[in-house]
């Protein structure tokens, strides 16, 4: 199967026509970019601050936040052993003196095989404490060498 010209005639020279057509205007766009980008100036806008994102803030932001271990049967608050049913009492001394909503956060990790009532006991616990619950879901750790 040829490509050739629809309707027989001089269908050669009118697809060299549209070809040269083409490639003129693609020529005569790329010229118009290339001059108007070069003649553009640097617009410095108004200088922001942006936040930047440091290890020493990170660690300091983690060292704030209570951290919840919930094992099988017992319960770790700060890496301190406390029986379940004095895990609200231990978090609403550690919650008593913050007002903001970001200091009330209570980091909770959960073991594999703590079981969900378990679970539901203690984060119920946090919530009627005051705390705000995340989950730990992974966690990195640095390797040095």
């Amino acid at each position: 199967m040829a490509a050739g010209p629809v309707g027989g005639g001089s269908g050669g020279a009118q697809t060299a026509w549209v070809l040269n057509l083409l490639t003129d205007l693609a020529f005569n766009l790329l010229i118009f970019f290339v001059v108007c980008a070069s003649t553009a100036e640097d617009e410095k806008g108004r200088p922001q601050q942006m936040p930047s994102a440091s290890k020493e803030k990170a660690a300091e932001q983690k060292n704030t936040n209570i951290e919840v271990a919930i094992g099988r049967t017992d319960v770790k608050v700060n890496g301190e052993d406390v029986p379940p049913a004095q895990v609200k009492a231990k978090l609403a001394t550690l919650l008593a003196g913050k007002t903001r909503p970001e200091d009330k956060i209570v980091v909770v990790k959960s073991a594999k095989d703590a079981p969900y009532s378990h679970w539901i006991k203690v984060t119920g616990a946090i919530e009627q404490a005051g705390g705000a619950i995340t989950l730990q879901l992974e966690e990195e750790q640095e390797v040095v060498r």
